[in-house]
């Protein structure tokens, strides 16, 4: 067994060791507006419930590791202490995801993910119409943990009003824990799905998706794709090119073959194979190529 001291390990390792030791961690789809209204829409696995009576959930926004900088979330929950939190649940995983993306301010998460702004009822942050539990909250107060890259910043919220899909609840009216379908966080790219198991997301770090906004509406408007086919093509950094397109065609006689068909949603189930494999660039490549 080996043994840590945090000051003798940097603080990215120090993060990948703890975020891959302590989980599965529930996620904060936490939606915020700034003091101008803008909309913004971010994941966090720093996240729980502390308390029912009052109804307490809590989250932390950590300051970015590599610049000791401090996310939107946070800022905006400074200025307004109202925030939104939805549960993420399989069906907007890879959609949650995307909107994780470092996008510029006030660029909109929601329409980079591709999710559904609904107005609240209570409070000015916008409630994300997929997800099957949305809770309305004001900031009864933000506990800084620390200055330096990687502390965390408390953000204890009451909830005033609760929101919840018809379509996951049991005879009895109660949550049935396999309709509402959670996810939760590992460590890396790593999920845990409450009743399958492990699966990978990849998560954009580096690079921008272009965004589910970016993606054109004969492939939005498709019924062979859902928000997670979506989340996935919206997150490459920029599409294939058309030399790139016509190689992969020349070299794959499968797609050939559906490319030749006359039915369009023939390619776009080829494309979502590819998609299923988590390859996104070649589900692009199947789906740009009678197109360039």
């Amino acid at each position: 067994m080996i043994s840590i001291e945090p000051k003798e390990v940097s603080p990215v390792k120090l993060q990948g060791y703890l975020q891959s030791s302590v989980g599965p961690r529930p996620i904060a789809f936490a939606s915020t507006v700034d003091k101008d209204g803008n909309p913004n829409l971010s994941p966090f696995s720093f996240f729980n419930v502390f308390s029912t009576n009052p109804p307490i959930l809590i989250f932390s926004p950590s300051r970015r590791v590599r610049d000791n900088t401090v996310k939107h979330t946070l800022l905006n929950a400074e200025a307004t202490r109202e925030v939104v939190i939805n549960v993420v649940n399989f069906d907007i995983v890879q959609q949650a995801s995307l909107s994780s993306t470092e996008y510029a301010d006030g660029v909109n998460e929601f329409l980079k993910s591709g999710l559904t702004q609904v107005p609240s009822d209570l409070v000015k942050p916008y409630r994300v119409a997929e997800s099957p539990v949305q809770f309305e909250c004001k900031v009864n107060e933000i506990i800084s943990l620390g200055n330096e890259g990687g502390a965390g910043n408390l953000i204890i919220c009451e909830v005033l009003k609760m929101h919840i899909s018809e379509e996951i609840l049991d005879d009895s009216g109660a949550i049935d824990q396999y309709k509402i379908d959670l996810v939760s966080r590992m460590g890396g790219n790593w999920y845990s799905r409450a009743n399958r198991g492990l699966f990978e997301v990849p998560k954009p770090l580096t690079t921008l998706g272009i965004g589910v906004d970016r993606i054109p509406n004969f492939i939005r408007e498709s019924p062979v794709f859902d928000g997670n086919d979506l989340g996935m093509l919206g997150n490459v950094e920029s599409l294939p090119t058309s030399e790139e397109i016509d190689i992969f065609v020349k070299e794959n006689f499968a797609v050939k073959g559906v490319l030749s068909s006359a039915d369009e949603e023939n390619v776009h189930q080829k494309a979502k194979e590819y998609l299923e494999q988590q390859d996104a660039i070649s589900a692009w490549k199947v789906l740009l190529a009678k197109r360039v």
